[in-house]
């Protein structure tokens, strides 16, 4: 596999490979216009399509030997790499459903807890008075219902993030154009 440009309107990644077969999951036995891609392969067009800007289309370059750079082949990679991305943006978007339904799951169960423990502070101020350990019990379960709730805003604030960036970069990558060239 070789190396990246990025000339006018487009981010081309090039793959130069000495034979298709290479640029398949050697491991699935499904038709190649629905076989997973290699995954050095695929993790070599990841990684350079994620430097691409986001305002250029991506291109990618497969460069086979002049035997095997036909138009059947051209169809058969093109197929492949829209199947492959595609599925992998469906998969993106299932982990993002799974992550924001925990998300709701654990605010369901955080904001009784802070609520609860909340009221259980003041109560405890109340009835103890202003004592060291009033204090300290009081402080104590505020921070207890915040940390019941510590799961349900890191998924909110942060953990969606990623798999909402990686869902767009296979779309993307579906998306590209695909031309395969002899060398």
């Amino acid at each position: 596999m070789d190396t990246i440009s990025s000339t006018g309107e487009r981010h081309t990644i090039l793959i130069r490979i000495d034979q298709l077969a290479r640029l398949f999951n050697s491991l699935d036995p499904t038709p190649f216009h629905e076989r997973d891609l290699d995954e050095d392969a695929e993790r070599f067009i990841v990684e350079w399509a994620e430097e691409a800007p986001k305002e250029r289309q991506i291109s990618i370059v497969v460069q086979l030997p002049l035997g095997e750079a036909d138009a059947t082949m051209s169809r058969v990679v093109k197929d492949a790499m829209r199947y492959n991305f595609e599925s992998r943006a469906r998969q993106a978007s299932r982990e993002l459903r799974q992550l924001l339904r925990e998300g709701r799951r654990a605010l369901f169960i955080g904001v009784p807890i802070l609520a609860f423990s909340l009221i259980a502070s003041q109560l405890l101020a109340n009835l103890l008075g202003g004592s060291a350990f009033s204090r300290v019990a009081s402080e104590s379960l505020v921070i207890f219902g915040w940390v019941a709730n510590w799961r349900a805003l890191e998924i909110f604030l942060y953990d969606w993030w990623p798999i909402t960036r990686r869902g767009q970069l296979y779309r993307r990558l579906a998306e590209a154009d695909v031309q395969v060239l002899a060398y």
